[in-house]
This record gives C-alpha cells, structure tokens and sequence, in this order.
C-alpha cells in the first residue's frame, strides 16, 4: 500500500504535466476514416510510441495495410499477472465545423460555472483521454517503483472509427505476442459522475435482410388485387407473427440456453436510480415495448431482441399508384445474449419466415454479419479485483453494468486470443463524442490515471 499511496501522490502532483501531454496528442488530427489525415494518424502513433519508450516499455509502431498499431511491453513481477490494454488513437471527423465553439484540434481546458474543469477537444473522451489514464498511470508507477506490478502490453490501433480493416489480420499475425491473461478495455462510460462501472456484457448482433417474391412483374392492383398474393401483404405476416402481445419474440428456439440475471446483479441494476419514463420521455415515449415481465435495464443489457430497422415494396413515390409489387424487403436486426450462438439464430429466423410462406411465394435471404455475446463471468477474480479498485477511488461503490451494443475488438480478444475483457471506462453520457464540442471531465482524466494504478496494483497482488 506504500507504494501505491507514492504512485497516488505523483498522479496528483503531475495533474498538470499529464493534461500537457494528452494536449500535444489531441492537437493532432488523426481523423482515419479521410486518406487526408494519414500522416497525421502516422504522427499520432509515433508520439504515443515515442512516450511509452521514454518511460521504459519497448514500444514501437507496426505497419498494417491501412494505419499503424503501436505496440509496446514492460515486464512485471515474476509470476504476476499479464494484461493487455487496449484502446484507438484514431478519432472521428469534426464536421460540422461551424457547430464547435472552439478549434476541435486546439484543445482548451474550460473551467464551469460550478467550479469543475473540462478537456475540450475532438478524441478528448474517444479515445486519447481514456487511453492516456493508462499511461499516465504506468508513468507514475514506473517513476515511483521502478516497475509495474503486472507484465503490461499497450496495444493502440488507428483505425476503430473507420471499420478496423486491418485489425483481425493484425491479431491473427501477432496472436502470440498479445495473448494476456485478460484485457483491460477503456472505451466505456461511467453510470454517472460519482458511480465507477466496469461493463460486465455486450450483447451480439445477428444482421438479416429478407426478399419476398410472388409474380415475376409489379401488377395493376384492379385488374389483379385479391387475386394475386402480395409480397407486402405476406412481409407484414410473418414479422408482426415475430412478436407476440408479451413482446417475447416467437420464434422457436430463440431463448434457449439463456442464463438468468443473478439476483445480486439484478439488485445493483434495481438500485441504480435509472428513471424508465425519463430514459424513454428524452425521445418522445412512454410505454415500454419490451418484455412485459423485464425491467427496462434488463430489456437493454441482459435479454435479447429482434428489431425491423427497414421496410420496403411497391410505389413510395409522391402521389399514389395503385400497385401490387413483385417483391417487398425488410432488414431485421437480433441483439443477442450469453448462451445465443449467432449462426443457430439466422437459421431459426429463416426457417420461421420460410415455414409461414403461402403458395406462388418465395423468401431470399441476405446475411449482415454475426457475432455472439460477450459475457464476463460475474465470479471473475479479474472482476472482483477491480470493482473494488475502483471503490476505493470514486465517491460511490463500482457497479457491474451491461452494454447494449457491440464492442467488436472485445469478441475478437475472446475469439481469436482467448482473453476475457474487463471494460473500464470513465467518459460520461454528455461528453458528446462523435459531436462537436467533445469533452472529457477533469475528474474523469485525474481519477481515471488514479484507479488505473489502483487496477495494477489489485491486479498484481495475489490472492
């Protein structure tokens, strides 16, 4: 606990030199997804490259077919523990320009009027400001220790905001110099300001796009209108049989092998404080639609879903056409849970849609990507380590939350090197990522570089 209580006092005292460095790396636009900005993610990687060697780890930056990775190691304690950090050095585009009150590439500490301080900035939540509390964190550790008390590799990539194309060949090719013992992720939110979370599943995706075809050419709704089966008419069939009055999908098979919540976890979401009207009134509703019997954090986190996101077929034009359409489509999405195998899932919805289809009618099917669930086990050592950390630092006691979304690169760790994730973040709902004006609280940066060393150290000890 010395150590740590040294490690401590630095962050605090080195506030300012840590918020000059995340500074020198915002005012670089390393905008990935615009060929423009290329040398710029090249210069990005370099100084984060450059400032993991000046503080000791072997870092240095890797050419991919699009923009670099950097990669850097530090050796800890024999027989401690090996994590693997990641997080992007890359960052969205700014426009609309004329939207931000300050240059998104000079980034300004703002002071509000209650007192609290922000980092302005485009990549100041996503991700320069979350990643640099690790580093900060290990800077401060080395300078107080002489060492890290877990063997740590750094692995940045330069392309999360424009689709990770060279991601899976990187890892496929480097499998056995990044295999950790678990990956420590900080690309996520806090539940509010004074409430650490460590996100504990991501739900998976399943995309389908549906064609059903009847007559071989759109037909004169009066010469053949209730006559002829109509594709739009059959569409809408089969995906109102998809739900039925409960809101539980219908489809065969398609809870099988999903765990419950755990009472302890339900718990925690229970006493969150999450305001269902309020979350659903900030977008013009009232009534859940989800499962009659789940609460709205369990119908976002912990159970799956079958959404319409597009629906197509006949005349949408101005005006009116009488028209009965040879074809109509939809695009349906599944998110899905722990115990739902993605494959298992488009076969089901398939054989539903293909079972309910009347004569002279035939479906075609078009697969969007799959991915399973991800789901840290919630008796995880790794897991109690670092809730505990991270209560030791914030206000509040850490709390176990689910995401849900998709964090690509987490399933990829578990699929392709066998690591379970720890995703611990500390932007906020507000920060406004992806927007102009980005920020990331002052707290958030000083108290993320403090209970990341409190991680590593918890991390490091045994027991």
């Amino acid at each position: 606990m010395a150590n740590l209580d040294s490690v401590l006092a630095c962050l605090d005292l080195n506030l300012d030199r840590s918020v000059g460095r995340l500074n020198e790396l915002l005012a670089i636009p390393s905008i990935s997804t615009d060929p423009a900005y290329a040398a710029d993610c090249r210069r990005a990687a370099e100084f984060l490259a450059g400032d993991l060697s000046a503080i000791g780890f072997d870092a240095g930056v890797r050419d991919t077919s699009g923009h670099p990775m950097v990669v850097a190691h530090h050796d800890g304690p024999e027989g401690a523990p090996h994590v693997l950090f990641y997080g992007h050095y890359d960052v969205q585009p700014v426009d609309p320009v004329d939207e931000w009150e300050t240059a998104p590439f000079e980034p300004q500490v703002k002071e509000m009027p209650d007192g609290s301080r922000r980092i302005v900035a485009r990549g100041s939540a996503d991700d320069k400001g979350q990643l640099m509390t690790f580093v900060e964190a290990c800077r401060a550790y080395i300078a107080e220790t002489g060492g890290l008390p877990c063997k740590v590799t750094i692995f940045l990539e330069g392309e999360e905001e424009s689709g990770s194309d060279s991601l899976l060949p990187f890892l496929d090719a480097n499998r056995a110099e990044l295999s950790a013992d678990i990956a420590l992720v900080c690309d996520t939110n806090m539940w509010d300001k004074e409430t650490p979370a460590i996100a504990t599943s991501l739900r998976g995706l399943v995309g389908e796009e549906v064609v059903i075809k009847a007559a071989s050419r759109d037909l004169h709704s009066g010469y053949y209108g209730g006559a002829a089966a109509n594709p739009v008419r059959v569409l809408a069939k089969i995906l109102a049989d998809i739900h039925d009055e409960t809101g539980r999908v219908t489809i065969p098979g398609f809870y099988d092998n999903i765990p419950e919540l755990p009472e302890e976890v339900k718990a925690i979401w229970d006493g969150l404080g999450f305001s269902e009207s309020e979350f659903l009134g900030e977008v013009g509703l009232s009534v859940p639609s989800g499962e009659k019997d789940r609460s709205v954090l369990e119908q976002l986190w912990s159970r799956p879903t079958a959404e319409f996101n597009g629906i197509s077929g006949g005349y949408t034009g101005a005006g009116f056409k009488t028209v009965i359409a040879a074809e109509a489509f939809a695009k349906i999405s599944f998110r899905l849970v722990a115990g739902q195998d993605p494959e298992k899932i488009r076969a089901a919805f398939r054989d539903f849609v293909t079972s309910r289809l009347p004569a002279d009618c035939e479906a075609e099917f078009h697969p969007h990507g799959g991915s399973p669930a991800i789901q840290l086990p919630f008796d995880s050592p790794w897991l109690e380590k670092a809730r505990a950390a991270l209560s030791d630092e914030w206000p509040k006691p850490a709390v176990m939350i689910g995401m849900g979304g998709s964090i690509p690169v987490v399933g990829e760790f578990k699929d392709r090197l066998g690591m379970e994730s720890l995703l611990v973040g500390f932007g906020l709902g507000d920060d406004a990522i992806h927007s102009p004006n980005e920020k990331y609280e002052m707290t958030s940066f000083h108290k993320g570089q403090r209970s990341w060393a409190r991680i590593l150290d918890a991390l490091g000890r045994k027991g």
